[in-house]
C-alpha cells in the first residue's frame, strides 16, 4: 500500500514541474506548439488544465487556471505524502 501511495505522490511531483515547464513557455510567443517536445507537452497537460480553465476562463488575456490546478496537486500530494508517512510510521 505504501508503494501504491509513494507512487501517486512521485506522479503528482512530476506531473506539477511539468505543469510549470508548460506555464514558462507560454511565456515565449515564439514556440511552436504543433512541433516536438511541446506537442506532447501540451497533450499532456492541456487536458488538466482545460478543467480549471472551464472554471475561471481567461480575464483581460491572463490564464489563471494554472494556479488553481498547482494548489489542486499541491493539495493532494501533500495528502499523500501525509499518507505515505502514516503507513510507513504504522508498519503496514
Amino acid at each position: 500500500m505504501n508503494l501504491l501511495i509513494t507512487t501517486l505522490a512521485t506522479f503528482v511531483s512530476l506531473y506539477s514541474y511539468l505543469l510549470i515547464i508548460r506555464v514558462l513557455l507560454t511565456w515565449f510567443p515564439t514556440i511552436d506548439w504543433s512541433s516536438q517536445p511541446f506537442a506532447a507537452l501540451s497533450q499532456i497537460s492541456d487536458p488538466y488544465l482545460n478543467l480549471f480553465r472551464s472554471i475561471i476562463p481567461p480575464l483581460g488575456g491572463m490564464d489563471f487556471s494554472p494556479i488553481l490546478a498547482l494548489l489542486a496537486l499541491n493539495i493532494v500530494g501533500g495528502i499523500l505524502d501525509s499518507l505515505a508517512r502514516a503507513t510507513l510510521v504504522q508498519g503496514f
